[in-house]
């Protein structure tokens, strides 16, 4: 197998094939990711959802029906604890364009989320500023489409995007780090042609006990759950999942979407979704029904 690694919106990639992909697939992988960056990352001045957040408007985008259409569905579940305009609750703990990473008090976000946001098969409208993040499921989006750009490629194929992963061919036993001790596994997923996502709260984290995932009715950090993994067909849905698990509401809507799931709490519990597949390791892991 031949890899590609390379580095992409904050994180390290790496596309496993067969062979050596040609230029022009390395060329039409990077011009994806180049685009969704560009109308996407609150983390570039000159992206379209900073221009959004300093003043509304328009923003075309081919990705906007089924991101926000996912969030719709995401923050029903979770009865408004995941919300694309939680940019500013971020902004608000640090998590900047800046990375900052210097805490304020934290700020909720706007409740009417879906009032400030349209949205069809070109793109969405801010009726007024709005700050988009769509890191719920923004990154899982954006491997769908990396791997839909190896369509071409013969043979197994694996995109890794720092750990949110779609395969192709053979199976492949997947690890689920320990969220506190990076050298131990809690168990293992076997994945054949779908995708895994995982989620943690030792990820992305500064401060003390700030990490970046937030409950945006609040803007506070989640407390309850550590880890999350989930295991769908298409990744945008298991990272749209991995982050629901950390609120009432994530495993029915896991059962809705037929995701199978595992999460592990602060405090050490371990639950899987009915019919889980995962083998794990640890004594007394839960099937919550």
């Amino acid at each position: 197998m031949a890899t590609w690694q390379f580095d992409a919106i904050g994180t390290r990639w790496e596309i496993e094939s067969p062979d050596e992909l040609t230029a022009d697939v390395r060329g039409a992988v990077t011009a994806e990711i180049e685009r969704f960056d560009r109308e996407w990352s609150r983390f570039r001045d000159d992206s379209d959802v900073t221009r959004l957040g300093r003043s509304g408007g328009e923003l075309s985008s081919p990705d906007a029906a089924p991101m926000l259409d996912a969030y719709r569905e995401l923050s029903a579940a979770t009865a408004g604890a995941v919300n694309p305009l939680v940019g500013e609750s971020l902004e608000a703990l640090g998590y900047d364009a800046g990375y900052s990473l210097v805490a304020a008090d934290p700020v909720a976000a706007p409740v009417a989320w879906q009032e400030r946001l349209s949205w069809d098969d070109a793109g969405a409208v801010a009726s007024a500023p709005a700050l988009l993040d769509v890191g719920a499921l923004g990154k899982g989006r954006l491997v769908d489409l990396v791997f839909a750009a190896l369509d071409g490629v013969r043979g197994d194929v694996v995109v890794d995007a720092g750990g949110d992963m779609r395969f192709r061919g053979a199976a492949a036993r997947v690890a689920l780090e320990h969220p506190y001790d990076a050298t131990r596994a809690i168990g293992v997923f076997t994945v054949q042609d779908g995708a895994l996502c995982a989620s943690a709260t030792n990820r992305r984290a500064w401060g003390d006990g700030l990490h970046h995932v937030l409950d945006a009715r609040t803007g506070v950090p989640v407390r309850t759950w550590a880890a999350t993994w989930a295991l769908a067909p298409d990744t945008m849905r298991a990272d749209a999942v991995a982050t629901a698990l950390f609120f009432d509401g994530g495993p029915e809507l896991a059962a809705a979407w037929d995701v199978e799931w595992v999460r592990m709490s602060t405090d050490g519990r371990v639950q899987r979704s009915p019919g889980c597949t995962a083998e794990l390791f640890l004594a007394g892991a839960a099937q919550r029904g």
